[in-house]
């Protein structure tokens, strides 16, 4: 528990016994006044309650912790504002109870299933696809130390009309090519013949117009198009050829997939696919028939009806039969509580599909699965460049490997300007600035909001000042340094007096269980981040202001070694928990 909290306590059994109020938790704030006390306990929410003025509560709840606990030193009061100093042992206590409860995670006995990535085969990964790996990736490992069982998950979107026209336009203009053959990356060679289709359509629609063919129609009308849509009706009916170029695309495409989760650092429990679950949603398409859940129109179509629900008509099997992403989307979580013990599912998608998981969930529910009210859609904005926004189609999006070879190479460039890594081997070197590059990446995306739009800089996030991976990786590595220089070794030391910045880092290592509680609640990795940036602010004020090395007193010396590995540790952890490694030497 943080100091704060256990403050809050105390304080409510205080005004139990004082006034015989039940329930009222008074908010403590760090005290950042130039009045003497550690914290501000604010009393302002009493005054109706005991009709009496804001400073006279403030000393009698001041007298009474005084009295009745063995938390204070001294406090005062000023405007209804009671500021308490707080015993010195009581930070040693707190400091030596948060350094042995730091590896303990106490079990939910819940497990939660978090999908993200879940990208289509017809390209490779790009800048949006990074900020929903990291998040989903995150998101499952501070569930984890929440002490949840975790199941990630993806389903790959490798069926389709989009995939289809990838495969038409190998079959046109391909001539046999292979990755291997033009050593290209499976999912970038699958991808360049996406944007080939759209440039092929695109010539045709441009054609149909130029007969006088309305341009709605000329989409419609398209020869390429035409084709597409008879390549998924053929895939869809088994059609052998169509089957095997298929199965033979997809695998180019999931060795490029792998070679880039892998370098992200980000991996999967569980992988599904929709060609195997497409078909699962329309069963329940029949049985949704069958309870009157769902209707059926003229053409054969096949519809939900959420208008009493504020929503719209929406569809969910075409008149030809075949199914749409909804159908798809309903039989894979049917399948997922089915096949798995998990108490709640969490989407990682963007802000774009708001709308469509507000559905899924309503027809789920109307189907009768109670678990549907433990479906959660994580939300996240868009991300965005200094250029603006992406297409995949025109080939304009920011490729993933492309960008996490960029931040590698910057990493590389600043490591060498510092001039700090002469002594490394090149393999250490080498790891040096992956670990620093896609730290920087990882940062930055994770320290806003999910429910933010952002706009990614990669100059900005390689900084090594200010709010970045960069900043705190290299305090890690001054802390790594510091306790080889010791021979740290950890031991218990007798009680010594704190200052100022000692209390306030032993403040910022309480808070660390708490950040993580409440990360895991509002599914924020953000506040991990800048958690980890407030804790990193606070070390360097403690460095400067205490001597550890040179510092005569032994038993001081080993408090602040023990300060400075318990603050390693926990820089670390919160790394860990945002998908970033750290290195010894920067």
């Amino acid at each position: 528990m943080n100091i704060k909290d256990i403050i809050e306590q105390k304080l409510s059994e205080v005004i139990l016994n004082v006034y015989q109020l039940k329930d009222i938790r008074l908010e403590v704030q760090e005290n950042k006044t130039e009045f003497e006390g550690d914290f501000t306990i604010v009393t302002f929410p009493l005054v109706k309650q005991l009709k009496k003025n804001p400073e006279s509560i403030g000393v009698e709840l001041g007298e009474a912790l005084t009295e009745q606990t063995e938390l204070l030193d001294s406090f005062n009061v000023v405007k209804g504002f009671l500021n308490v100093k707080v015993k010195n042992q009581f930070f040693i206590d707190n400091f030596r109870s948060v350094s042995g409860k730091f590896s303990i995670i106490e079990k939910k006995n819940s497990t939660v299933m978090v999908e993200y990535s879940s990208p289509n085969t017809n390209k490779p990964l790009h800048l949006g696809h990074i900020r929903n790996n990291l998040l989903g990736f995150s998101v499952a490992q501070i569930l984890k130390e929440a002490g949840y069982d975790v199941i990630k998950t993806q389903i790959i979107n490798d069926r389709g009309i989009h995939i289809c026209k990838s495969m038409l336009a190998w079959e046109k203009f391909g001539q046999g090519e292979t990755p291997e053959s033009t050593n290209t990356k499976g999912d970038k060679f699958v991808g360049n013949y996406y944007v080939e289709f759209d440039k092929n359509y695109k010539k045709e629609i441009a054609d149909l117009v130029g007969q006088g063919v309305e341009e709605e129609q000329a989409k419609k009308e398209a020869p390429m198009m035409k084709e597409a849509q008879k390549m998924l009706i053929d895939w869809e009916n088994g059609d052998e050829t169509v089957r095997n170029l298929w199965a033979e695309m997809n695998t180019w495409v999931y060795k490029g997939f792998n070679e880039t989760y892998k370098r992200l650092g980000v991996d999967f429990d569980q992988v599904q696919y929709e060609s195997n679950t497409y078909l699962l949603g329309k069963d329940l398409i029949q049985e949704g028939l069958d309870k009157g859940v769902l209707y059926q129109k003229e053409d054969g179509s096949v519809w939900c009806d959420l208008t009493n629900e504020g929503l719209d008509q929406k569809l969910l099997l075409r008149s030809d039969g075949t199914s749409v992403y909804m159908t798809q989307d309903l039989g894979t979580a049917v399948e997922r509580f089915k096949q798995n013990d998990i108490q709640k599912l969490i989407y990682t998608v963007g802000n774009e599909q708001d709308y469509h998981f507000q559905v899924l969930f309503k027809i789920l529910k109307k189907l009768g699965y109670e678990w549907a009210d433990q479906l959660y859609h994580l939300s996240y904005g868009m991300v965005e460049l200094p250029e603006g926004k992406m297409k995949s189609r025109e080939g304009t999006v920011v490729d993933a490997d492309d960008l996490m070879q960029e931040m590698y190479e910057t990493a590389k460039l600043k490591a060498q300007e510092l001039g700090k890594l002469e002594n490394l081997s090149e393999e250490d070197k080498e790891t040096s600035y992956e670990t620093v590059g896609l730290g920087a990446l990882k940062y930055f995306m994770l320290k806003v909001d999910p429910k933010k739009k952002m706009l990614f800089n990669p100059a900005e996030s390689i900084d090594f000042n200010g709010n970045t991976g960069p900043f705190i990786q290299y305090t890690y590595a001054r802390i790594q340094s510091l306790l080889s220089k010791a021979d740290y070794v950890q031991k218990d030391t007798a009680d010594v007096i704190l200052n100022q910045s000692e209390k306030e880092l032993i403040m910022q290592l309480a808070n660390f269980k708490t950040v993580v509680a409440k990360s895991a609640e509002t599914l924020s990795p953000a506040l991990v981040a800048n958690y980890v940036y407030d804790l990193v602010k606070a070390y360097n004020s403690f460095y400067q202001n205490n001597p550890i090395l040179n510092q005569d007193d032994e038993n001081i010396k080993q408090f602040r070694l023990n300060v400075s590995d318990l603050t390693a540790k926990t820089i670390k952890k919160s790394l860990e928990l945002l998908g970033i490694g750290t290195v010894n030497r920067m």
